[in-house]
């Protein structure tokens, strides 16, 4: 295997925009750091004497501006099980060098079929390695000659065209021409920030990764070294289950990107397409009038909504008919998801969604349907007549009853006792350890991340994060009134309030809180405004420059770079059950602080989308405790208590031994249910059971359990669970 150079790229970086980034007057973060996003195009052809010719087109987001061509060598006809490493070796080195060379950031990658056929792993690589988003392209690889008239049948030209060669009759097509058609169909998948367009097609189904275009993960050899064995051999089993059965999955949500539960469904569809089971996605046309009604249920459920407001006829009535006009426009007519011949299994998500469910029980009975809870639902408010929560409440159960099973967080006294146990089931809330928000990111590409974080924060005049001059502590979370931003401030505050005595202020941390916004959640903006406003109070003016609030768009990567360069993670929530962003810091090995059950919300200031304060003893409990092991890899910290959280971030500032032994133990103690693997195989589990007519009866167990217990993979010693003591889920 030689490589034979026939064409290198020809553009010539700047040395004055080096030296002019090397001056060490600059910002320590960007210098010498990729400042301008790129794409590439990859091909290759397959030549007599076994060589394989590879293009690489570069592209500005405009035009084509520069190409590459080299030819390697190989001793015989290149195939998947020779020729893939060398290829991919020669095109991440390229890259790399280009990268560092010009000061490029490669965004994303449009590969050929044709060398995606003999080098299989590429995208894989491209993704985890050079943290481009890879897409495949069919991209014509000959073109006729119009001297020779072959004769050829339709089945042998197309398996030459697959496999890189040109056939008789044909010459091949240059592979910079290749690249560039390449790179070209790849950018018209791309917005303005460099993100993949989000994509929603027939019968408003999300069509996830540009449906099946995008291939950050190729195989399933990269799942299974996220999980133990017991998780991957049930996941297998269930998933080979619905394959060879043809059973369909539907699942029904009210966005598709920008809150939990989407992150979720893209990551389980994604794996659910390179399992071969057959699951799909849907999501209801947006209304922001009914997204307005459907987040007040969501903050008077959780009890943190000015107590006058109320749910209105008009604004059920409003609800009502938006769920039924996409029921029946989108999915209930002949050849739709909900009608004859549809989805085997329906998994409805959240306070949204649930008027779907008599629909399908009127239209097909025996639709085994699945009603499954993100959110905290404040049973004692809900048992109090006339309360609003028991309006909302009896709104819902209205129509959840109609499911036959209910999942819920694990989290204590998250569920009504109006909900039979037998129906009610646990399932963890989850994250993917391979897509953009978790996986690990070399520092050139950190840096790219940081310093667009850093120009979206100049360009509306916030205070400046001056990582790595100095480090920070973040809370990443949306911008909700259930998410304790207040009480970040206070402990932030009074921990630099003793760090003053100890410490310069360049040595001091910052704080950062930020997070994505979702289209449902028209709340963000307001809270932004009050935390912003917050600020500004007498006792936390004098620090507000050293605190960075930023609302940022659907970038995973950036809250990724965010998180990785934090020192210390807080999840400071006043009404959440099962953080996700928690199982993702521990992942990254960031100590972390948390609320923990029994805590207490006083007359102490919060924030609530109405401007309200939030009083009284509202007792809660909630699940960020099964996640964080207190002492060990964090800390556990009663609501509102911001003198413990200030003690415990002092502590891990300045003892670096207890700090280095904390990040240590989160590292190492996430559990498989918090991970893509062991939530598919949870839900596989339930699909394979209710598509053969099985009525599981949970009475409140983990799903989890019962999968591992019918696939016949107990858990074994030592093996990392999530606790299951001492929750009493209804209340």
């Amino acid at each position: 295997m030689t490589p034979m150079t026939q064409m290198g790229f020809e553009s010539k970086p700047s040395a004055e925009i080096k030296r002019r980034l090397s001056n060490p007057n600059n910002d320590r973060l960007i210098q010498l750091a990729p400042t301008t996003p790129m794409y590439a195009g990859f091909s290759c052809n397959v030549h007599p004497d076994h060589s394989v010719e590879v293009g690489i087109a570069i592209h500005d987001g405009d035009y084509t501006i520069d190409y590459s061509i080299q030819r390697i060598a190989f001793n015989e006809a290149p195939h998947k099980n020779n020729a893939s490493q060398p290829i991919e070796e020669h095109v991440l080195k390229q890259l790399r060098h280009l990268g560092k060379e010009h000061l490029f950031k490669f965004v994303a990658g449009g590969v050929t079929e044709a060398l995606h056929h003999i080098a299989p792993n590429l995208c894989t690589k491209l993704w985890l390695e050079l943290d481009m988003v890879p897409m495949l392209f069919k991209v014509r690889t000959t073109a006729r000659d119009r001297h020779i008239q072959p004769a050829h049948t339709p089945d042998a030209e197309a398996e030459h065209e697959h496999a890189g060669h040109h056939k008789p009759g044909t010459k091949p097509r240059p592979v910079d021409e290749q690249a560039d058609s390449a790179v070209r169909k790849l950018v018209m998948y791309f917005g303005p920030s460099h993100n993949p367009r989000l994509s929603i097609g027939y019968r408003n189904q999300v069509e996830v990764d540009a449906n099946g275009k995008i291939h950050i993960i190729d195989g399933l050899e990269p799942y299974r070294k996220t999980c133990r064995e017991g998780t991957w051999n049930s996941l297998l089993k269930y998933s080979n289950d619905l394959k060879e059965r043809h059973v369909k999955i539907g699942f029904f949500s009210s966005t598709p990107q920008g809150g939990g539960v989407a992150l979720m469904r893209h990551a389980l569809i994604r794996l659910c397409r390179i399992l071969g089971v057959d699951a799909t996605w849907y999501v209801p046309k947006p209304s922001p009038a009914v997204f307005r009604h459907t987040k007040n249920n969501h903050n008077i459920l959780q009890g943190v909504a000015d107590p006058n407001l109320r749910p209105t006829k008009q604004h059920t009535d409003q609800f009502t008919e938006w769920i039924e006009y996409n029921a029946e426009r989108y999915w209930l007519s002949e050849g739709g998801p909900l009608a004859e011949g549809g989805v085997d299994v329906a998994f409805i998500d959240d306070p949204q969604m649930p008027g779907l469910i008599p629909l399908i029980k009127k239209h097909r009975p025996t639709l085994p349907v699945v009603y499954r809870s993100h959110i905290e639902i404040r049973s004692d408010l809900v048992h109090k007549a006339g309360s609003p929560q028991a309006e909302v409440w009896k709104y819902l159960w209205d129509r959840i009853q109609l499911a036959d099973m209910f999942i819920s967080h694990p989290v204590a006294k998250f569920v009504p006792s109006d909900v039979p146990l037998p129906i009610l089931g646990l399932l963890p809330a989850t994250t993917d350890w391979l897509d953009g928000l978790s996986k690990p990111m070399v520092t050139w590409d950190l840096s790219y991340y940081m310093r667009v974080f850093k120009t979206h924060c100049n360009d509306i005049k916030m205070a400046k994060l001056l990582w790595p001059a100095r480090g920070y502590i973040c809370q990443i979370a949306r911008f909700d009134p259930a998410k304790g931003i207040p009480d970040v401030i206070d402990s932030f505050v009074k921990l630099r309030r003793r760090l003053d005595d100890v410490l310069p202020a360049s040595k001091a941390p910052q704080l950062l809180i930020a997070g994505h916004g979702a289209i449902d959640d028209p709340d963000a903006s307001i809270i932004y405004d009050q935390t912003m406003a917050l600020l500004e109070k007498e006792e936390y003016a004098p620090y507000a420059s050293d605190v960075v609030v930023m609302r940022i768009g659907p970038s995973d990567q950036m809250l990724n770079a965010l998180l990785t360069n934090a020192k210390i993670v807080l999840q400071l929530s006043l009404r959440e059950g099962f953080e996700v962003k928690v199982s993702e810091a521990l992942h990254h090995g960031k100590p972390t602080i948390a609320t923990r059950a029994g805590g207490k919300l006083t007359d102490n200031v919060s924030i609530s989308s109405s401007n309200q304060l939030l009083t009284g003893e509202m007792l809660l409990k909630i699940g960020i405790p099964l996640q964080i092991i207190d002492g060990k890899s964090g800390y556990l910290v009663d609501v509102h208590d911001t003198s413990a959280v200030a003690n415990h971030l002092y502590n891990l500032w300045t003892d670096k031994a207890l700090f280095d032994r904390m990040s240590a133990q989160a590292a190492i103690n996430v559990s498989d249910e918090v991970g893509t693997c062991g939530n598919a195989a949870s839900w596989l589990y339930l699909a394979s059971k209710l598509s053969k007519g099985e009525m599981l009866k949970p009475h409140g167990k983990w799903i989890n359990d019962m999968m591992r217990e019918d696939a016949g993979e107990p858990y074994r010693e030592g093996e990392p669970r999530l606790k299951r003591d001492g929750i009493n889920i209804q209340g």
